[in-house]
């Protein structure tokens, strides 16, 4: 075992701060959140995975509610329009994970029946699913003890075990999470974690700083990311746009607006037909 002492000690920690300040969200059971609208429904915690998924628990707070009540099953969802999932996906950023979405309902309606797989192997082959996602849609769906790191699992990780050293790799990482793991109730043991580490980026210097795997985010404005939106948001809006008219209403190169209006057509994210863009049927 890894520094027994330090291992009981950190979990001690962890549990005496969530039985004081557990948060509540709706994709979580209700006998954990304290809430009436909780829920331990397959689809419902697929699509906050997705959804925390580089964006703030804030913001999905307020999302997730209107995206569930749009398309509350996996046939809804994919039988739905690509324009009408990126119109409520406005303000999640990152639009490709709306279409991922979108794809992976399709993907488990034909060839998983409709239902969720609860095999780490079948979830990665869903599209926007990699493997710590996987492992964390089956330990909040089935309370099944995955091993998986995410942001504020990463953070308490460092913070108590590595806290002299300057780059830490995920994999130094991976002993000590399975050391912690409640393995009778994971799912619980992870949202404890979870708001822990919430709660620790507010006291102490980030040290995911230190991570490997650390990857500082680049300025929005002007950037790639930015563009990208504003020609999708114009196109939800417009129904269809001649590319000549990007140009007006991005103020952007002729070069760049060609590089990402081909990369968003390679993505399927959109169509061309002659010189008109519009959004993927």
């Amino acid at each position: 075992m890894k520094n027994p002492k330090k291992i009981k000690e950190c979990k001690r920690v962890i549990w005496n701060y969530y039985q004081s300040h557990k948060r509540m969200m709706p994709w979580r059971p209700p006998q954990l959140s304290i809430q009436k609208n909780g829920t331990i429904d397959a689809y419902a915690i697929f699509i906050s995975e997705v959804m925390l998924q580089q964006t703030q628990v804030s913001r999905v707070m307020t999302k997730y509610p209107i995206f569930i009540k749009a398309f509350p099953s996996f046939k809804t969802l994919a039988t739905a329009s690509l324009s009408d999932v990126l119109l409520m996906w406005q303000g999640m950023g990152y639009n490709r994970r709306a279409k991922f979405l979108k794809s992976a309902a399709e993907m488990v309606i034909k060839k998983f029946d409709g239902k969720l797989p609860n095999d780490v192997s079948l979830l990665e082959q869903l599209p926007g699913i990699g493997p710590a996602t996987a492992r964390s849609i089956i330990t909040f769906v089935h309370n099944k003890p995955e091993l998986f790191i995410e942001t504020n699992v990463r953070r308490v990780m460092i913070h108590h075990f590595f806290p002299e050293k300057e780059i830490v790799d995920d994999r130094d990482i991976i002993p000590y999470v399975d050391q912690l793991i409640d393995k009778n109730n994971p799912r619980e043991w992870y949202y404890a974690l979870m708001d822990y580490g919430s709660w620790l980026a507010k006291e102490v210097i980030n040290p995911n700083r230190k991570s490997k795997h650390y990857i500082r985010q680049s300025k929005f404005e002007g950037s790639r990311r930015q563009i990208r939106g504003k020609i999708l948001k114009a196109l939800l809006s417009h129904g269809t746009i001649q590319q000549d008219l990007f140009l007006d209403i991005l103020s952007v190169e002729q070069t760049i607006l060609d590089d990402i209006l081909d990369e968003l057509l390679s993505e399927q994210m959109i169509d061309q037909k002659l010189n008109y863009y519009s959004i993927k049927k």
